[in-house]
């Protein structure tokens, strides 16, 4: 079935799908979208489709829907024809949305809405374009990013432009990017989206778009030039080398709990778009209010239709899904066989896309890392964890940092697969920036209006020693140091790995671990106060993970020789340069590692990690004609006094990850 307003050469055909609505109408605006000129009723086609074909309209026509039937909000009956509903296969909005009171007023206790919400463009999409498969392939780099944030006061960027999808198509945006190493840009949601009810009286506004209220319709604070302007931005990133990766939110809506606004699907047939408990409750398994019933065939076909739609109109590389076990539930039980996660993976538009679950929820059984089937990648919230606790200083934590160095074997190598699905992260845009982690014991979350109650309070992160800002230069050294070891241990890990914009010149949000609120300068990524000796650092991990291209392989490591070479494909030593024993793995004490990697050319790449706070000396393995020298030009390694034996010593300072490469000889 066709729903929305579907444009022909007889005119417009509006569609509207709801089981349970007595009478759908068309509602139709004029140009400027404030005066509703005409309201016509749909006619019943079965199967719950209401259709109605109008002559002599065509593209730009303004338009909602209304529904009536039984108002029951206790048995998930919400119809109202004083609420104007936007189309769920709306593709363009003539403004954002914006929250008042009297969307959510009961049933007669409101007058028409239809002053208050945005209007529904039809438009003629452009052609389909070329079907390319998508850039970004697992191992790659990918960038997530806040588009208002991100270029909001960028310099090279002309201010009309900033904090727009077009910005990022910026030459300036772009020589970034690929300085980076970018695979793949990951745009924080850029759909239409509502402010939390809580907010407005806050003098807050959602910065993040995790509010969805349509999922085709792009918001037109960032979009302004519609669906263009996105298919222009992802063509010019892909002449670049760059896919976009779209995180979208299938999970919930905007409409929230009972108390919530009256926008589209609740208006339109709640029941059948939303779970319920049996007693009418709305069930609330992301912690915003509602879930979407994905089980739901309509639903299901509904997402369907929205991915569709960006990869044939934009050329999107692909998808992250936000609490996605949502997806995967049927009658409330997770399972990894639903039918919407096989149907989007295995769609003939979708199934070469990239696909990125985020694996967990509030719900029952929410944590499902690792329990999602290929094609899918993960978020990896055990890297997170694990990484942080090692170079935090945490005792015992030598094995679990190895594990998650090698690909997360223990969660993604079940079943006997062969490689890897982990996306490794250390910060992400939910929870400490990466230069936070190392300045802020605890969360400061004071400028949300919520007495600091919202957000993890679990943050593992360390002050190295004052809260916060500081002017001690020996305090802010190790600081930088303390980023550039949780980055150089991001970019040695095998698999996917992610860095979120402006973690890469030292972006900070004051201690903030839930800025989804501030659309401000707290988010607002600096450009002219960025720490570029940070930044140079993270562009020569970025050129070492592309010359080597063990790194980035997705195969986990055996510690057997890789095809065509007699090196192991791994070696996992002391400091003294001898394999760790069982003893070693198990000492709670133990804060130094050589990962020691082997390629098929025969190459040898040497990721020796100090994460205790003394020097050390380390000892790596000789070979004739060959010598150690440093990998990334920003990171000198001391050569030790020469000791008897086939072995190299080198003098590591403490808390250092120090990354040598044994090259030819010159002359040999």
């Amino acid at each position: 079935m066709t729903l929305g307003a579907t444009i022909t050469p007889e005119g417009i055909r509006f569609a509207a799908w709801s089981s349970s609505a007595r009478r759908l109408w068309v509602s139709l605006f004029d140009d400027s979208g404030t005066r509703e000129i005409d309201r016509l009723e749909l006619t019943p086609q079965g199967d719950g489709v209401h259709a109605l074909l109008l002559p002599g309209l065509g593209d730009g026509t303004r338009y909602g829907f209304r529904a009536d039937g039984d108002y029951a909000p206790e048995r998930g009956l919400w119809f109202d024809p004083n609420k104007l509903l936007t189309d769920p296969y709306a593709v363009e909005l003539d403004r954002p949305y914006q929250y008042h009171w009297r969307l959510a007023a009961k049933r007669n206790e409101g007058a028409d809405t239809a002053p208050l919400m945005p209007k529904a463009i039809a438009r003629s999409l452009p052609k389909p374009v070329p079907a390319m498969p998508a850039l970004f392939q697992p191992g790659g780099l990918i960038y997530e990013l806040n588009v208002r944030s991100f270029t909001k006061l960028h310099p090279d960027v002309p201010e009309a432009q900033r904090g727009t999808i077009q910005a990022l198509a910026h030459p300036a945006v772009i020589e970034h990017l690929k300085r980076l190493g970018v695979s793949a840009v990951e745009l924080m949601p850029v759909t239409a989206s509502i402010d939390e009810r809580h907010l407005p009286p806050l003098g807050l506004t959602n910065a993040w778009g995790y509010n969805p209220v349509t999922f085709m319709a792009l918001d037109p604070r960032l979009a302004p030039g519609g669906i263009e302007e996105l298919r222009d931005t992802v063509a010019a990133l892909r002449k670049a080398g760059i896919g976009i990766i779209l995180d979208l939110v299938f999970n919930h809506t905007g409409e929230s709990d009972r108390l919530g606004p009256t926008l589209s699907l609740r208006g339109l047939d709640a029941q059948a778009y939303y779970r319920h408990q049996p007693d009418g409750r709305l069930v609330n398994d992301t912690g915003t209010g509602n879930t979407i019933a994905c089980d739901h065939p309509v639903v299901r076909e509904m997402v369907l239709d929205t991915l569709r739609h960006f990869v044939r109109f934009t050329g999107v590389d692909g998808f992250r899904f936000d609490l996605a076990p949502v997806l995967g539930r049927v009658d409330g039980a997770f399972d990894p066989e639903a039918p919407l996660l096989q149907a989007i993976a295995g769609d003939p538009v979708l199934a070469d896309r990239v696909l990125i679950a985020e694996p967990w929820d509030i719900g029952p059984s929410g944590y499902q890392l690792g329990n999602f089937r290929p094609p899918y990648l993960e978020w990896n919230d055990r890297y997170r964890d694990d990484v942080r606790r090692f170079w935090r200083g945490d005792t015992g934590a030598i094995g679990a940092l190895a594990t998650r160095l090698a690909g997360s074997s223990d969660v993604f190598g079940r079943e006997g697969r062969p490689a890897s699905r982990t996306v490794n992260f250390i910060a992400a845009h939910d929870g400490m920036t990466l230069a936070d982690i190392v300045a802020y014991e605890r969360k400061h979350n004071e400028a949300n209006g919520e007495q600091n109650r919202d957000g993890h309070n679990d943050n593992l992160s360390w002050n190295n020693g004052t809260e916060g800002e500081t002017d001690a230069a020996a305090i802010a050294r190790t600081r930088f140091g303390d980023q550039c070891g949780l980055l150089a241990t991001l970019f040695a890990s095998r698999g996917t790995i992610m860095l979120t914009a402006g973690d890469e010149f030292g972006r900070t949000q004051k201690g903030n671990n839930n800025a989804y609120a501030q659309d401000n300068a707290i988010t607002w990524l600096d450009w002219a106060g960025r720490d570029q000796a940070l930044e140079q650092y993270v562009s020569s991990l970025a050129s070492l993970r592309r010359a080597f291209p063990a790194l980035a392989d997705i195969r986990f490591l055996t510690g057997e020789p890789a095809d065509g070479s007699e090196i192991p494909d791994v070696a996992w030593l002391t400091e003294a340069g001898a394999p760790l024993g069982e003893s070693d793995w198990n000492d709670p004490g133990r804060h130094r590692l050589v990962m020691l990697l082997g390629d098929a050319e025969g190459g040898r790449l040497a990721v020796v990690i100090n994460g205790d706070r003394r020097q050390s000396v380390f000892s790596l393995p000789a070979r004739d004609g060959f010598e150690w020298r440093s990998a990334i030009e920003t990171q000198p390694v001391d050569l030790a006094r020469p000791l008897p034996g086939r072995s190299v010593n080198f003098i590591i300072e403490g808390r250092v990850d120090r990354i040598t490469r044994d090259r030819a000889r010159k002359g040999s």
